[in-house]
C-alpha cells in the first residue's frame, strides 16, 4: 500500500488512475485543458512522465466546518457574559498581585488587597448580571412558554396594534376611493 492509501484508511485502486478519495477519473473529459484531468467536477493538474500521467497532490482542506451544537447566545446576554469574563479576569490578576506583594512585604500589598475586595464585589455583580440579563431576554422574547409570560402579552399587544393599523389604512383607502363622500370632517 502507498502512503496515500494508508492516510485514507484503505487500499489504493489498482485498475486505473485513482484520485485521493479512491475514485476513478477519465483523462479524456470534454472541456478540460490538456495536461489536466477531471474527477467529480474538479479539474486537477497532471504532470507528464514517460509512462503516462501522474496526478499531483490532492487538495484537502485544513478543517471542515461543522454546524454548531448549540444556538448562539442573544446579543445582550453575550455582551454581559463578555463583560463578566473580563471583570473576573482583572479581579483574579489583582488577587494574584495582592498575594505576591503581601508575600514580598511590599507597600503595594494593602492597596491591592483593598482593590481586590472591591473587584470581587464588582465581579459578583457582573456574574449575576449575566444571569439576570438571560432571564429578562427569555421572558421578553418568548422562550418561556408559561401563561404569565410577558412575551405573550407583548406579542398580543403588537398583533392588536398591527390589526388596528391595517384597519385604519383600509378605511383611509376606502374614503379616498369614494372621493371623500361620506366623510364628515378631515382628520
Amino acid at each position: 500500500m502507498s502512503a496515500r492509501a494508508v492516510a485514507e484508511g484503505g487500499p489504493e485502486p489498482t485498475g486505473g488512475r485513482g484520485t485521493a478519495a479512491g475514485r476513478y477519473e477519465r483523462a479524456g473529459d470534454q472541456g478540460v485543458a490538456a495536461g489536466q484531468r477531471r474527477a467529480d467536477g474538479q479539474a486537477r493538474a497532471a504532470v507528464g512522465h514517460a509512462d503516462g500521467y501522474e496526478e499531483q497532490a490532492y487538495y484537502r482542506p485544513l478543517w471542515i466546518e461543522e454546524p454548531a451544537r448549540r444556538r448562539r447566545l442573544p446579543d445582550p446576554v453575550r455582551t454581559a457574559a463578555v463583560r463578566a469574563v473580563l471583570i473576573i479576569a482583572v479581579t483574579l490578576i489583582q488577587a494574584v498581585i495582592a498575594f505576591l506583594s503581601t508575600v514580598a512585604e511590599s507597600w503595594l500589598a494593602f492597596p491591592m488587597v483593598l482593590s481586590s475586595v472591591a473587584s470581587t464585589v464588582v465581579a459578583t455583580w457582573a456574574a449575576l448580571d449575566v444571569w439576570v440579563t438571560r432571564q429578562v431576554w427569555n421572558q421578553r422574547n418568548g422562550v418561556v412558554s408559561e401563561p404569565s409570560s410577558t412575551a405573550r402579552t407583548l406579542r398580543r399587544e403588537r398583533r392588536r396594534a398591527r390589526r388596528q393599523a391595517r384597519a385604519t389604512e383600509r378605511a383611509q383607502k376606502r374614503i379616498r376611493r369614494q372621493g371623500g363622500a361620506g366623510q364628515l370632517s378631515h382628520p
